[in-house]
């Protein structure tokens, strides 16, 4: 990385913002009266967009040496550089013709909490800035994408006014600022994404875009965002957005409508953030610790464990990975383990340095050794899961020979069934070509997670049974190196279930 990390920066390359400033010139035919540059860094955008000849230009940066570098770099009268934080300062109120402003950039591609680690002082307050809910609220507002919360600000600022925002960015911030824009009904023309590669632009393994918002005084805006090629900028790559209220990753694939209300709860593994001592290996048929330790302890609280990366099977019934489990519920008591597993106690108690030093905000003020994502479903027998990271997801049957409930980690997802043909052909279901190729139509593969609780929640189990027939689901056995097992009586009972069965496991 180029320059300070402590900034979070990716500094633009000198012929890259060329190149963006060209294209916006010449292709989008931009003719700003004023051009902002709301953290600036050196300056690549500011000298670039010179080209434009507009009549204002700002530079606003936290360095000093950077602002420094930029007063002795830029020729130009036109342009004024100011040291000033971007979290407490208004570039709007100083701009004097606001007939077409342009604010260009490539803000900080780093969470918060990774400045925080690194002892920045360039981060916004923390707030609940999406107006989340519940848990998703408490891990929202401890981490989020600066970069992200930089180019929201800016579209509060500047909204309801002819501006132009061209962002560099990573593509999964500009897929959530397309969502924040429509769920705020902010006023906007167009809102597109130029894709480009910013291992050979920045040298880093991402997924990046140039992103171009044309905000309105009018009151209208878009349910499309439309993705091109930076290079060949011409080509449409696809289109996302919203069609009948819901959200679609591609409008244009053509695969079979399964989109609605899961009749089944998607669950999370458990979070425990202290793997070295809760996670467990079965080496020579001891178990042993993160830390090579051997663990001699009760049996009743530890399972089977299976990790995201350890969906490569279609069922799985063994393992060599096991996880202690504290609690049946998020938040109960912890402290009668102490008498009823007094081995498991003290080994948690001698590592509870560990636990007390996790930093995530939903430990605090709750019981020792305390866990989240953990309830009477974790303790089911049968459960259909799935890896969250995969772009082609493999949904698994997960259940255990010797009758023990199975636990996945927090960033797996599945459901529960009470027995196994259930589950046996709750798998063959969404396995199937057809439900792969609607999940892709819903779901972002170039996303670290494609494949979250909101994807899986649209998975329509009914519409999915009045489309496959038993034919499908032993293509799909076939397909998946199955032995032929699934029976026309084992589909009608799952279909039977469907109705009157055990829906929402709760």
């Amino acid at each position: 990385m180029n320059g300070k990390r402590v900034y979070g920066d990716y500094q633009t390359p000198v012929d890259f913002a060329e190149k963006v400033c060209v294209y916006l010139k010449d292709n989008r035919h931009i003719k700003p009266s004023a051009i902002v540059e709301p953290t600036c860094g050196v300056g690549g955008f500011l000298k670039s967009s010179l080209l434009f000849n507009a009549s204002e230009y700002y530079g606003i940066e936290i360095s000093p040496e950077y602002c420094k570098t930029c007063r002795d770099t830029i020729n130009s009268d036109k342009v004024k550089i100011i040291n000033s934080d971007f979290f407490a300062f208004s570039s709007k109120s100083l701009i004097q013709d606001k007939s077409q402003i342009l604010v260009i950039g490539n803000p900080p591609w780093v969470t918060n909490s990774t400045l925080s680690a690194l002892g920045s002082d360039n981060l916004p307050l923390k707030a609940n800035f999406k107006g989340l809910n519940g848990i998703d609220a408490i891990t929202g507002a401890s981490n989020f994408d600066i970069c992200e919360y930089i180019i929201l600000q800016l579209i509060y600022e500047y909204r309801n006014t002819n501006t132009i925002i061209a962002m560099l960015c990573k593509t999964s911030v500009a897929r959530n600022v397309f969502k924040e824009l429509k769920r705020n009904y902010i006023n906007f023309e167009t809102c597109d994404i130029l894709e480009f590669d910013a291992a050979k632009v920045f040298g880093i393994n991402a997924s990046a875009c140039l992103l171009l918002i044309h905000l309105s005084e009018k009151t209208i805006s878009s349910d499309i965002c439309t993705v091109y090629d930076f290079e060949n900028p011409e080509t449409i790559k696809s289109r996302f957005g919203y069609a009948n209220g819901q959200f679609y990753s591609n409008l244009d694939s053509a695969t079979e409508n399964f989109d609605g209300q899961c009749c089944f709860e998607w669950r999370q593994g458990v979070k425990h953030d202290c793997s070295r001592v809760m996670e467990l290996t079965l080496r020579d048929g001891t178990l042993q610790n993160g830390q090579k330790e051997t663990v001699q302890i009760e049996d009743d609280i530890v399972f089977p464990l299976i990790k995201s990366s350890m969906f490569k099977a279609p069922i799985i019934h063994s393992f060599s990975k096991y996880v202690i489990v504290t609690q049946k519920k998020a938040r109960e008591e912890t402290e009668h383990l102490e008498k009823e597993l007094p081995k498991t106690w003290e080994y948690l108690t001698n590592n509870i340095e560990l636990f007390e030093s996790r930093k995530s905000s939903i430990y605090r003020g709750a019981p020792p050794f305390s866990m989240f994502g953990v309830g009477d479903y974790s303790y089911s027998r049968f459960k259909v899961g799935v890896s969250g990271f995969y772009k082609q997801p493999l949904f698994s049957v997960l259940y255990s020979d010797d009758e023990k409930p199975v636990m996945t980690d927090d960033t797996s997802y599945f459901i529960c069934f009470d027995n196994y043909d259930m589950a046996y052909v709750a798998m063959l279901l969404l396995n199937s070509e057809k439900v792969q190729g609607f999940l892709t139509s819903v779901a972002f593969l170039d996303a670290k997670r494609p494949y979250t609780k909101k994807v899986l929640e649209r998975i329509d189990f009914d519409k999915i049974v009045d489309s496959l027939t038993i034919a499908a689901l032993k293509e799909t056995e076939q397909k998946l190196k199955l032995p032929y097992y699934v029976t026309i009586p084992m589909y009608d009972a799952f279909k039977s279930l469907l109705n009157f069965g055990q829906l929402k496991f709760a």
